[in-house]
């Protein structure tokens, strides 16, 4: 059920949650990489800080890891700082980094690189702001959600708080307390029937209980308005956006990037805001037929934009960090620091619109501005 995407999208395969693509061509690697990746600064005008932390949620067993009694969760917080100094949180383990490049199967550069990756955010910086929007996010199906750092770095710029879900056994690899590391023991059932509709509901769960705890888990807890809170996330990350806001009413609304739709919606619809933004196999007609049957269901305001010459991980950092590993991106495609610019615009203006209250002209369709986004069926 897996499959590679484009070498030059990076990071890896696609998995049984990317909508099912066609063949493409793969880029040749560079004769060396560039130096370290560096993300691209948030556009904000506050500091953005960024803590870990590791809850137990022991009202259920872990779906994959059949010795674990409870299910473990990582949960990264980027948010609006007091400071702009300090040391800058690192993007990931130098393990993490070589199980993720390992199981990814990209050998162009060594196996550490993504740990040397230079990121905005200042690690365990004091929180500042009263009564902050909450962002829940979510990664696709083997990768961390680090690999979502440039659009979460930005959205905490803008005064979002930003809780990014990692979960165990669906990445290539997840640290846990004490230094244990999970592996993908789920990527051994991606082709079993039901597969995707069980992520997202497992996902969606994670979610509530992320929710449930995050008030009394950190200490930070006081900045945010849990009355405001909407999800995203990309690939199987964008259906558990839907899943979450099926399943828990404090979702209020949600952004699904480029991810097949799994969740089944009430008879009577889903009346919540809904953005899909996606590549162009999500058009009308595309081989992605998900987003058009569940879009009648959708009864309340929603977009559904595509992107011209996006692949499927163009919503992540993954183009960013292709010159670190030395990978040439293909003719044709959305260049990365445009792909990044996008995905944070559109993703920051439905939010803006939805749990500030903001107009934002963005949403309301075509703009010369905006030459690579068209918006579809009747979203106007």
């Amino acid at each position: 059920m897996r499959q590679l995407a484009a070498v030059a999208a990076v990071l890896l395969a696609v998995s049984a949650c990317a909508a099912p693509a066609p063949p493409r061509s793969e880029a040749a690697p560079s004769p060396t990489p560039a130096g370290p990746a560096v993300l691209p600064a948030p556009t904000g005008d506050r500091p953005v800080g960024t803590t870990v932390l590791y809850l137990k949620d022991t009202s259920r067993p872990d779906p994959w890891n059949l010795d674990a009694a409870a299910r473990e969760l990582k949960v990264t917080l980027w948010y609006p700082a007091g400071r702009r100094d300090g040391e800058r949180a690192p993007y990931m383990t130098a393990k993490e980094s070589e199980l993720l490049l390992k199981g990814a199967r990209i050998a162009s550069a060594p196996y550490d690189t993504l740990s040397r990756t230079r990121t905005n955010a200042v690690e365990d910086a004091e929180p500042a702001g009263r009564k902050l929007p909450l962002v829940l996010l979510s990664p696709g199906f083997t990768k961390p959600v680090s690999t979502l750092t440039s659009l979460a770095e930005d959205l905490a710029s803008h005064g979002y708080v930003v809780a990014g879900l990692d979960h165990p056994y669906e990445s290539y690899a997840t640290t846990l307390p004490g230094g244990r590391v999970a592996a993908c023991l789920a990527c051994d059932s991606d082709s079993d029937p039901g597969f995707g509709a069980g992520l997202v509901r497992g996902r969606a769960a994670d979610v509530s209980f992320v929710l449930d705890r995050l008030p009394s888990a950190w200490d930070g807890s006081r900045v945010v308005d849990f009355s405001r809170v909407a999800m995203a996330g990309q690939s199987i990350g964008g259906a558990s956006a839907l899943a979450a806001l099926a399943h828990d009413r404090r979702v209020r609304a949600g952004i699904d990037l480029d991810g097949t739709t799994y969740a089944r919606f009430p008879k009577g619809g889903l009346s919540r805001p809904v953005l899909f933004v996606g590549s162009p196999e999500h058009v009308p007609g595309g081989r992605d037929a998900s987003w058009e049957r569940d879009w009648k269901l959708l009864t309340g305001w929603r977009r559904w934009i595509v992107l011209k010459g996006a692949e499927h991980q163009s919503f992540t950092d993954a183009p960013l960090l292709a010159g670190a590993l030395g990978i040439k991106p293909v003719p044709g495609t959305l260049p990365a620091a445009r792909a990044a610019e996008l995905t944070r615009a559109y993703v920051a203006a439905f939010l803006d619109r939805h749990l500030k209250g903001l107009e934002r002209p963005l949403l309301d369709g075509p703009s010369p501005r905006e030459p690579e986004v068209t918006f579809h069926q009747g979203s106007l």
